[in-house]
C-alpha cells in the first residue's frame, strides 16, 4: 500500500488524521510496555508523531509486499525505543496489533530490539547504539548503485548522537555528498541518566551537522503539520545528506512521564498505566 492508498491519510484533514493516529499509538506504547512489564517508554512517546508521519504519509511502503525493491528505507537507529516502532508497524499493517502482546517474549516476532530476520517492516536490526546512520549510508549508496531513487531516513536519539560512530559517518556522508538520505534526530535532550546538558552536550548541534556538510532542518517534533513540511522537503533533496533535528519530549503526552529520565527504560504499574491511559483519552 503505497502513499495515497486507502487507508492513508492525504485528504485536507490529513493532519489532524496524523495527530489522531499518533495520539494511538501512544496508547499503544504504553498497553505495551505495560503488558510486558519492560520496555522504553519514553522515547517510544517522544518518536511517536515522527513515525506517524513518515510510516502515514512521507514514506512509499507497501505493507503487503515487505521486501518491495523500491520502498523508502527507515532504520530505528535509537533500537531501544522499538514499542513505538512497532505500534506503528502494526497500525501500517504489517502485522496484527494482537502481536504486540507478545512483545520482548521468547520466540517473538517483536524482540526488545528491532530484528530484521524476525519482523516485518524492519529494514535493519539495531540495538547497538551509533550504527544505524553507517548502515543507512550503505543503503544510500546502494540505491544510488542500482539506479534506485528510494528516500532512506534514519531516526538517531539525542544521547546516541554521542557515539564517535555518528559523527564518522557523518563526516563521510556530507564529503561523499550522499543524497537521498536523512538523519533524523529525536532531540528530546534526555537519556539514560540524565539530561543531556548534564552528562555531554552535543550543542551547538545544528552548526556541527552543517560543518559537516549536511543541509540542517529544525522543526517542532510534535507538531504534525511541521513535521510533514519538513520530512517531504528532507525527502526532495537530491544533492546532499538532510540532518532533520525535532526537537521533542521525553515522555510527551503523559504528565509524569515528560522530561523524566526515569522513564528512559522504564515500564509503568497498573495504576501508572491507567493514569497515562485516562491522560492520552483526554488529548
Amino acid at each position: 500500500m503505497t502513499k495515497g492508498s486507502p487507508g492513508v491519510p492525504h485528504a485536507l484533514d490529513e493532519v489532524e488524521v496524523l495527530k489522531q493516529a499518533a495520539r494511538d499509538v501512544r496508547s499503544i506504547v504504553i498497553r505495551t510496555t505495560h503488558g510486558a512489564g519492560c520496555g522504553h517508554t519514553g522515547g517510544s512517546l517522544s518518536e511517536a508523531d515522527i513515525l506517524t508521519v513518515l510510516y502515514f504519509n512521507v514514506m512509499n511502503v507497501d505493507p503487503a509486499r515487505p521486501d518491495w525493491s523500491d520502498r523508502d528505507r527507515f532504520i530505528l537507529s535509537k533500537g531501544h525505543a522499538s514499542p513505538g516502532y512497532y505500534a506503528v508497524l502494526a497500525k501500517r499493517g504489517y502485522f496484527p496489533e494482537e502481536m504486540l502482546k507478545t512483545f520482548d517474549q521468547i520466540d517473538s516476532l517483536l524482540q526488545g530490539h528491532p530484528d530484521m530476520r524476525k519482523t516485518p517492516g524492519v529494514d535493519m536490526s539495531t540495538g547497538s547504539l551509533g550504527q544505524g546512520l553507517s548502515v543507512g549510508i550503505g543503503m544510500a549508496l546502494g540505491g544510488r548503485a542500482n539506479g534506485q531513487a528510494f528516500h532512506t531516513f534514519v531516526l538517531l536519539g539525542c544521547g546516541e548522537i554521542q557515539e564517535g560512530q555518528v559523527w564518522e559517518a557523518a563526516m563521510y556522508a556530507g564529503a561523499h555528498r550522499v543524497s537521498r538520505l536523512s538523519a533524523i534526530i529525536d532531540y528530546n535532550k534526555v537519556q539514560l541518566s540524565g539530561r543531556m546538558e548534564d552528562v555531554l552536550s552535543t550543542e551547538p548541534l545544528p552548526e556541527k551537522w552543517t560543518s559537516f556538510g549536511w543541509r540542517v532542518m529544525e522543526c517542532d517534533g510534535h507538531d504534525v503539520g511541521a513535521l510533514l513540511r519538513v520530512l517531504r522537503e528532507a525527502k526532495n533533496v537530491t544533492d546532499q545528506p538532510v540532518a532533520v533535528i525535532a526537537h521533542t519530549v521525553k515522555g510527551k503526552g503523559v504528565s509524569f512521564m515528560e522530561h523524566q529520565f526515569a522513564w528512559h527504560g522504564k515500564a509503568p504499574n497498573d495504576a501508572e498505566a491507567s493514569r497515562a491511559l485516562a491522560e492520552l483519552a483526554l488529548q
